[in-house]
């Protein structure tokens, strides 16, 4: 198509950095936010794509005003959100999905740290649906010198690896608070991916993708940064701040928190191991200090390395 009319709801760091991707693409785009003077539904009229860069907490407020337009079925929906509602458990795409149920949902998904992006630095990301051809048209959208674009059919995989990872970039940020070294955080991050496919898998999610870019690349990106807010969050977990103390100073939303709540509910309910996201658990609800975490992983029942409750 080539002069798509683009509009992206949400205007923190990650819509503006997909702003600029979009830039660096050669497309124009609007961005709405609730600073905006024009509502959303003046700006979504003849609409051929809409991106979600919203936090999870602010997806269903969107839909909800989303809801009451009368949305072309032709609109493409793409979500850039990584979560997990608390309430249903579901990820971002299923709640758009739920809500606008004839347009094609793409998910956008990989190891895209905004500020480095923002300053040029190549990166790759994936983009997923059930619908090729969306999926298609969103690749050459955003693809540019800087920002190579794949594409998978599998939206759900695509987007858990996204989501899990905050919470293993949590623990990872723990095992480099308490300076564990290099061994600790291999074999942290080594068994971090089997739990997260567990979960993925257990949802409908194919194994295959995470080891890609939304899942290990992800998981890679965000457990190595000082720039990942939940990295941020295990890190000043380990070094004896509150957790109160630390949201004060982030920048943005840590998403890891509220997904590992999410996921403890989800695994409760189906029966899935998951060893480090229940220590994480504990540890943001005060119950242990970050030395206690990392002793009740290591006392943990000797097992097989690939045995598949492990």
């Amino acid at each position: 198509m080539g002069n798509e009319k683009i509009i992206i709801i949400g205007g923190g760091a990650w819509g503006n950095t997909i702003g600029y991707l979009l830039n660096r693409s050669n497309h124009q785009y609007q961005l709405w936010s609730r600073s905006v003077k024009d509502s959303l539904a003046t700006m979504v009229k003849d609409a051929d794509i809409i991106i979600s860069a919203v936090s999870m907490k602010g997806v269903k407020d969107v839909i909800t005003t989303l809801g009451s337009i009368d949305l072309n079925p032709d609109i493409i929906i793409v979500t850039a959100t990584k979560g997990l509602d608390l309430e249903t458990t579901y990820t971002p795409s299923q709640i758009w999905h739920k809500a606008f149920p004839h347009n094609p949902i793409v998910v956008l998904s990989g190891p895209n740290l905004a500020k480095e992006i923002q300053r040029g630095l190549p990166a790759a990301t994936v983009v997923s649906s059930k619908n090729s051809t969306s999926a298609e048209l969103v690749q050459s959208v955003f693809a540019s010198d800087i920002f190579r674009v794949y594409v998978n059919d599998d939206p759900i995989g695509t987007e858990l690896g996204g989501t899990l990872k905050n919470v293993m970039a949590i623990a990872s940020g723990v095992c480099d608070g308490l300076e564990l070294g290099t061994n600790a955080k291999a074999a942290l991050l080594t068994r971090a991916l089997p739990e997260m496919i567990r979960v993925g898998v257990k949802l409908g999610a194919r194994v295959e993708t995470f080891f890609g870019l939304s899942g290990l690349g992800d998981l890679l990106a965000t457990s190595d940064s000082h720039l990942s807010r939940n990295y941020q969050v295990g890190f000043g977990l380990a070094k004896g701040k509150t957790l109160p103390e630390i949201l004060a100073q982030l920048e943005g939303t840590a998403e890891g928190i509220n997904t590992t709540n999410v996921l403890i509910k989800l695994a409760q309910k189906q029966h899935i191991s998951v060893p480090i996201t229940y220590q994480i658990y504990l540890l943001l609800q005060e119950k242990i200090t970050p030395e206690i975490a990392v002793k009740n992983l290591m006392a943990r029942e000797l097992k097989e390395e690939f045995y598949f409750d492990n």
